[in-house]
């Protein structure tokens, strides 16, 4: 024997939920160095991945603030680090725009695929106009733009497709329609506004107009959502597991797949889903395996 050390070959982790199978992929993509760490993702219809950065703007550079990558994970750009302070989500539309929250500036920036500044809802800068650090946004299939309004609002904000403010519903408590502390939302096509209420351990599920018609409250600190174009909806947690609940509330999967969870989460147009993991920082693929 020389005393050399053969390296293993790196196991395939396979996850399940329900009976979906994904092997796990990570880390996904890869980009130029940046002060920031992954804080969440999305995905536009062609397949292209946006990847949200986080950064303290007082002590850390300017870096880009999202990151741009092939469906295949290649490296294609970066930009927002003069438009974005505070990052904290992102979601896209069907125009193919990013919104993206800048929770400390308390506004949703709204931007080109390429970083070109289009409009804003919320006074940047301002608190409680009407934001106070907001903290997830979705676009809805009717066109409608729900804003979750988490960290020091406990607040849902409704705004039309032209930005104007239609409507706020809940306030800080634990009952039917108030939040602890609103950390994520998306709006599935059937009209339910579904919202990650972090602090009770519950997700609240809302007509559009903001009635109550649900809780769900099998999690430990729920973090991201996302919803498929079957009306389910998979929510991370901290546990750290990611969950899948059919569009009665039905748990229809649970699993572990990424090493202590996931701020966001995006699935794409094949049927792959992809975790913005913070901590270690990068984004993790499930790739869905044949049936």
């Amino acid at each position: 024997m020389d005393g050399k050390t053969k390296a293993l070959p790196k196991p395939d982790l396979i996850v399940a939920l329900g009976d979906t199978r994904y092997l796990i992929e990570r880390p996904f993509g890869s980009w130029p160095e940046n002060a920031g760490f992954v804080t969440d993702v999305t995905v536009d219809a062609r397949g292209h991945v946006f990847v949200m950065l986080r950064h303290d703007p007082l002590t850390q550079p300017d870096d880009p603030r999202v990151v741009e990558l092939s469906p295949e994970g290649d490296y294609l750009g970066g930009w927002g680090g003069d438009l974005i302070a505070d990052s904290h989500m992102l979601t896209v539309d069907a125009q193919g725009r990013l919104l993206c929250v800048d929770r400390d500036m308390h506004e949703i920036v709204i931007c080109s695929a390429s970083g070109e500044r289009l409009g804003g809802l919320g006074q940047r800068g301002e608190p409680l106009s009407p934001f106070n650090h907001p903290t997830d946004v979705h676009v809805s299939a009717w066109g409608d733009i729900y804003v979750a309004d988490g960290y020091a609002a406990s607040r849902i904000h409704r705004f039309s497709a032209y930005g104007v403010h239609l409507q706020s519903w809940g306030e800080h408590g634990s009952g039917e329609g108030q939040f602890g502390w609103p950390h994520a939302l998306w709006t599935h096509a059937d009209g339910r506004v579904v919202v990650v209420d972090r602090t009770h351990n519950r997700v609240q599920v809302f007509n559009r107009n903001g009635q109550h018609l649900a809780t769900w409250s099998h999690f430990r600190d729920p973090v991201a959502i996302w919803g498929d174009k079957d009306g389910n909806t998979y929510v991370t947690d901290t546990q750290p597991t990611l969950q899948k609940i059919g569009p009665h509330g039905e748990r229809l999967g649970r699993c572990r797949p990424f090493l202590n969870g996931a701020h966001g989460i995006y699935g794409m147009p094949g049927g792959d889903i992809l975790l913005a993991e913070s901590n270690p920082s990068r984004l993790t693929r499930l790739r869905l395996l044949d049936e």
